[in-house]
Parts: C-alpha cells; structure tokens; sequence
C-alpha cells in the first residue's frame, strides 16, 4: 500500500458521508491568493481591513519623510527624517507580520479541522 497524500484521501474519502467528503475537500491546501483573500472571510476582516488601511497610511508617511530627507540641508532635519521614514517603515513591517501569522493560523486550524474529521471518521468505522 502506498503512502502518498493521494491514496491517504481517497481512503478517508471512502469512509466519509457525502456531506463529510464535501466539506473535507473545502480543508484542501490552499495558495497563497486564496490564503490572503481567506483573511477578508473570517470573523476578524474588519482588523485585516483596517491593517491594510494603516499599512498604506504608514508606507505613504515613509514615502513622504524618505521626499523631505532629501530636500533637507541640516544634520537635524536628516535626523528627523530619516528616523521618520525608518519608524514607518518598521510599522509596515510589523502590519505584515501581524498579517502573515493570521494566514499562518487559519492554515493551521484548517489542518485541525481535516485531523478531526479524520479521526471522527476511523472512530466511527471502528465502532461500526
């Protein structure tokens, strides 16, 4: 018997109802277009929203600092503006982040959800 992702489906599909089998194959792996556009479907979208507003906010504050760093003529303003454009770029940096993990956890628990059929599905044929 083979160990391939194929045959271990096809096998878990067998024991399952229809409406089991539908719903199992909704858990399959996802790219990453997907990934991102699972974001705006949870319950938290309103929070993916408002951090892809902030994220243009904060590259557009970057963008415009980064333009006032070098029209500057003293050592202070440098200073300040390069600070600026560093510190918001920081904060896109960590909006990102913040995004990526939230596509991290909702593949984890889609793999969850499919270990859970799984095994309802084996204890229901072995009880059976």
């Amino acid at each position: 018997m083979k160990t391939n992702m194929e045959d271990i489906d096809r096998l878990i599909k067998e024991t399952l109802t229809e409406e089991e089998v539908k719903f199992y194959n909704e858990l399959e792996e996802q790219n990453i277009l997907d990934m991102i556009w699972g974001l705006f479907r949870g319950k938290h979208k309103w929070i993916i929203i408002l951090m892809n507003v902030m994220t243009l906010v904060f590259f557009g504050l970057s963008v415009y600092c980064v333009v006032n760093f070098f029209d500057a003529n003293e050592a202070n303003e440098l200073l300040k503006w390069g600070f600026g454009s560093i510190v918001f770029l920081l904060g896109v940096s960590m909006i990102k982040i913040f995004v990526w993990m939230q596509m991290d956890k909702n593949a984890l628990l889609r793999e969850l959800k499919r270990l859970e059929l799984q095994v309802s599905s084996l204890s229901h044929k072995i009880l059976e």
